[in-house]
């Protein structure tokens, strides 16, 4: 799977839909190299709204972006601030550790 020396992180937004692009080129200026946008809905109570009496779901766009842990830090604070995350209701982002990849170091080699 993963060479033993290759230390990954996925960082995971999940923020208000439209908004995406301004986290997604904060996080590029910041060293991302690129970020996979899905779109998706929110399903807790607090995402709910009516409007006439009609529940409206509320559309998110979701980011991932894979990058090297050196990275992952000055990424995460460039994301935050883009998409004004310390606000309540606007999002979250985390980061988790990647254990196996596949694909992603054979591109590298090619480049050789």
């Amino acid at each position: 799977m993963t060479d033993g020396n290759l230390d990954i992180r996925c960082i995971v937004a999940i923020v208000e839909r439209g908004k995406a692009d301004k986290v997604v080129n904060a996080a590029k200026k910041a060293g991302a190299s690129g970020a996979t946008i899905f779109y998706a809905r929110g399903t807790g109570q607090t995402e709910a709204k009516k409007f006439f009496n009609l529940h409206i779901e509320s559309s998110k766009e979701i980011i991932i972006i894979l990058t090297e842990v050196s990275k992952k830090e000055e990424i995460m604070k460039a994301m935050v601030e883009a998409g004004r995350l310390k606000e309540p209701g606007t999002g979250i982002v985390f980061s988790v550790k990647v254990s196996d990849l596949i694909g992603l170091k054979h591109r590298n080699d090619l480049d050789k």
